[in-house]
């Protein structure tokens, strides 16, 4: 059946090829030899392999190989540099080979849901026009900085992994729209989340996330969906607080706060690094104020009357702040509230 598909298509000199659904072991080698093919459907079928002969194929931009049984990117993909699309869902990929992804720069679209994946490797960067990935129900326990270098990426899909957390440099994905994080295992989001700027749906449903970065409800959301995790809750309690020890945060403090000074920019153009920590220093939700490190972590328990779809029943979510001090901490008129630990 499928061989006279295929010669059905020799004649036609045809674009398109669907193979799906055909119980194919093998691919027939005569395929390599549709030079026109853009499409080629090779879905729910037994394949283990690709033959070297489909990489002449040189516009096809379409490739279905979802449902079957490969265990390794087939090498041949390596060649076919026109693809666009790649289907590769429900197969047995426990690893993803870097020489196969060098070839692939030109995808826009990966879809490797249903495989055993425990990792991603940092050559993923070298698919530098990719938009769309798709790696849900996989084993992954992280994700490589690298893949924060994807300048065009617009939908990251990793629901159902194990993940505990998400890389800082998740703040560089600022085309990023569609941030979906469902059923992993992450306790905490990195404040970095805020820097992604065009962000609308952000999905951490059935995670271990008590609390959300501070600066969560700048990000300009369409939808947010948080249910099953175990967030903080205000039941208010008496605590006595310790004292304050003052140190080099006095200095610090002062230095922060004349970093735009000409002067204090020219004594540390030689230490960047040193500048570098004090550019990412805290502010105090209070006062207003530098300081860099955590003296008091704080929540505010925020109503989303915003329109923002949601499917959780409570509207409140809790959000961090820092407080330099106690002092600020006693201020009257504030809505932050000291996080009780055990």
């Amino acid at each position: 059946m499928a061989d006279s598909l295929v010669l059905r298509a020799l004649r036609g000199n045809a674009r398109h090829l669907d193979l799906g659904g055909k119980k194919l072991r093998r691919v027939p080698k005569a395929v390599g030899r549709l030079q026109a093919l853009t499409r080629l459907q090779l879905r729910n079928n037994l394949i283990t392999e690709l033959p070297a002969e489909l990489q002449a194929l040189d516009n096809l931009t379409d490739l279905n190989l979802g449902n079957n049984s490969l265990e390794a990117l087939p090498e041949v993909l390596k060649h076919l540099t026109q693809l666009k699309k790649l289907h590769l869902f429900g197969n047995k990929l426990g690893n993803l080979s870097p020489s196969v992804l060098e070839g692939l720069g030109n995808l826009v679209f990966l879809n490797l849901n249903d495989n055993k994946l425990t990792t991603l490797p940092a050559e993923m960067d070298r698919l530098l026009e990719l938009k769309y990935l798709y790696v849900n129900n996989n084993q992954l326990g992280s994700i490589p900085n690298k893949l924060c270098l994807l300048q065009h990426l617009c939908e990251l899909h990793l629901a159902n992994n194990n993940l505990r957390l998400l890389p800082h440099d998740i703040g560089y994905l600022t085309n990023l729209k569609k941030l979906s994080l469902p059923r992993n295992q992450i306790e905490e989001l990195p404040e970095e989340l805020s820097k992604l700027c065009n962000l609308k749906v952000l999905d951490v449903a059935g995670n271990l996330l008590t609390i959300f970065p501070t600066k969560l409800l700048e990000l300009k959301l369409d939808e947010l969906y948080y249910e099953q995790n175990p967030l903080l809750e205000k039941n208010l309690i008496s605590s006595a607080q310790q004292n304050e020890v003052l140190s080099l945060q006095i200095t610090a403090r002062y230095i922060m706060d004349e970093m735009t000074s000409n002067t204090i920019n020219s004594i540390f153009k030689h230490y960047s690094e040193v500048k570098k920590i004090l550019e990412n220093a805290s502010k105090c939700a209070v006062c207003g104020k530098s300081f860099l490190n955590t003296w008091l972590e704080c929540v505010t328990f925020v109503d989303l009357t915003r329109k923002i779809r949601m499917t959780s029943s409570t509207r409140v979510i809790p959000v961090r702040a820092f407080l330099c001090s106690y002092s600020c901490f006693n201020e009257p008129g504030h809505h932050y509230y000291g996080i009780a630990t055990p």
